[in-house]
């Protein structure tokens, strides 16, 4: 098998980093990870110049604006990075890699009361959702033998998210208030990460690369509430009472989806995949990050 050339844009995020974190495990991928100081997915002429210089084979999209309640107020920008950018990135690699794009529940209204397949109607209620609705659509039609995997509740050692966050207030205060009615799956980003790599190696395996669209989070669900307890726990913390309220009691300027529970049988039917119940993951999580984090393999590759 010919070593394939695979670029990841983003990939100084929780997603990316895990990517460069498990990509010496696969000797017959180059990987080249790029974050924008290295490659503006919003420069349309840097974006081809990239996948026609380094003879990308695939495209792992990482990148993305993820400042849900930000980008009430600074739509231009979302879109731009969310929809733009793929639209970019999708226009240079028709006909000469294959993408694989992060997308997320926020399409949805969650207003479901069971968990979203792929062909549910879309219906997102907050201009992140709408953005990254667009970016899907933008990618379909400009290069349809693309994969798009929606995830949700997703967190790492890497980055900011909600575990995290819920660990360092979990050591600065006494009590935390937490919403308690809105459903979901969180979701590893290293389980992400190894889902997207198996893939592309399903793809040269049996040269057959399945486009449209999977849904992808762990197994099992939660509440936020529920969640928060089961991060203090696992970590230790004792010393932090966790209170339940509801979702209006804690207003934010965008919607947050009050169900995100996505199927995932289509990608395991597809591709074999295993998912880890949502609590082993976390618990692999929470004790890689009482490690040190091991200096990755790849650096963040200059490309201009």
């Amino acid at each position: 098998m010919m070593v394939k050339n695979i670029l990841i844009t983003g990939a100084k995020g929780q997603l990316g980093s895990e990517i460069q974190e498990i990509a010496a495990h696969y000797p017959g991928f180059h990987f080249i990870p790029t974050d924008v100081a290295e490659l503006d997915l919003t420069d349309k002429a840097a974006v081809e110049n990239c996948i026609a210089t380094h003879k990308i084979d695939y495209a792992i999209n990482c990148a993305a604006y993820t400042a849900v309640d930000k980008a009430e107020t600074e739509v231009e920008l979302c879109y731009a990075i969310n929809r733009d950018a793929v639209k970019n990135l999708a226009e240079a690699a028709a006909g000469r890699a294959k993408i694989i794009h992060i997308s997320t529940d926020y399409v949805f209204d969650g207003q479901s009361t069971v968990p979203y397949r792929e062909t549910d109607p879309i219906h997102p209620q907050s201009v992140y959702g709408k953005s990254k609705r667009a970016g899907e659509e933008a990618l379909l039609n400009a290069c349809p033998e693309s994969i798009i995997i929606r995830t949700a509740w997703l967190y790492s050692v890497y980055g900011t998210n909600f575990v995290k966050t819920m660990l360092r207030l979990g050591k600065e205060r006494s009590d935390l208030n937490v919403v308690y009615d809105q459903q979901g799956s969180p979701t590893c980003a290293a389980d992400l990460a190894q889902t997207i790599l198996s893939v592309i190696l399903h793809a040269e395996e049996t040269g057959n690369f399945p486009a449209g669209i999977y849904h992808y989070s762990n197994e099992g669900v939660t509440t936020w509430f529920e969640f928060t307890k089961k991060i203090l726990q696992m970590a230790g913390i004792t010393t932090c009472t966790v209170h339940p309220i509801p979702a209006s009691q804690y207003p934010a300027p965008a919607p947050r989806p009050g169900y995100s529970v996505l199927d995932k049988s289509k990608i395991k039917d597809t591709f074999g995949i295993v998912v880890p119940e949502w609590e082993q993951s976390l618990e692999r999580c929470i004790e890689k990050g009482n490690r040190p984090i091991e200096k990755k393999r790849y650096k963040i590759c200059c490309i201009k």
